[in-house]
């Protein structure tokens, strides 16, 4: 997988989407957000998180809002993996079991596929053991300026 920067120089630049680096789930100067760092390979994107207690659900338990923010950035990322930014469309998830607290998290996406304007992707949330937690399905739409 190569690093971001690299990645990020690649994709052709956009008057709507621009990146002020603040975004809550992947912006660097953003303190109170998410601050995942992704790693791309060819249509793929992966980050570890590893969760603070400010975004507990319940007490041991990573917030669901919070899963479903690494899974639609994971999906996000791997648009941009593929040369293209994009925003959600649609995102469907499916929670298979509690994501802990006191764990490292993988979130992984990957381009399933592109038809004209529309891509679709799938994500997942996983234990660094593999355990899955959660996964998802999105249609983003990539922005008119930018793509292949």
């Amino acid at each position: 997988m190569s690093e971001a920067s690299d990645v990020a120089r690649r994709v052709p630049p956009s008057a709507v989407l621009q990146d002020d680096r603040h975004c809550f789930a992947c912006g660097e100067e953003n303190p109170d957000g998410l601050q995942l760092r992704f790693e791309y390979g060819e249509d793929t994107a992966r980050a570890t998180f590893i969760p603070k207690q400010r975004f507990a659900g319940w007490t041991t338990i990573l917030h669901g809002g919070v899963v479903a923010t690494l899974l639609d950035e994971a999906m996000a990322h791997a648009a941009i993996a593929a040369g293209v930014r994009a925003v959600t469309g649609r995102l469907e998830i499916r929670f298979r079991k509690a994501a802990p607290m006191d764990a490292v998290l993988v979130t992984q996406g990957r381009v399933e596929g592109r038809r004209g304007r529309m891509l679709t992707i799938s994500a997942t949330v996983t234990g660094a053991d593999g355990t899955l937690y959660a996964q998802g399905e999105g249609r983003f739409v990539a922005d008119d300026a930018g793509g292949r």
